[in-house]
């Protein structure tokens, strides 16, 4: 998978097509992704001894294929490709060349 955590990215598709928003969680293994205030989801939850009952929501995962990275320069939509710069492997936004944000992908 291309994306890494707090990647900016815009959804291509699906109810929530044309929203942006930043990678909180990622699941390579489900090729998932959990992108703030998007795919919202409600629970109900039952109350208990400790807490009363209530309405919980939160951001549900959507799939890796439904979202693509935005351009940091233009601000558009873009595809992520691999280069090596001075013996490190840097990614960039085909659209403009520029480089990417780094960050630590985890699981």
């Amino acid at each position: 998978m291309k994306l890494k955590l707090n990647d900016n990215v815009i959804v291509i598709s699906g109810k929530d097509k044309g929203k942006k928003g930043k990678i909180m969680k990622l699941d390579n293994a489900k090729n998932t992704i959990v992108v703030e205030k998007i795919n919202i989801r409600t629970r109900h939850m039952k109350k208990t001894q400790t807490e009363p009952g209530q309405i919980v929501k939160y951001e549900g995962p959507i799939n890796a294929s439904n979202v693509q990275v935005l351009d940091p320069k233009t601000g558009k939509p873009t595809r992520v490709g691999y280069k090596v710069v001075g013996g490190e492997k840097i990614r960039f936004a085909k659209a403009s060349g520029e480089p990417l944000p780094s960050s630590k992908s985890t699981k």
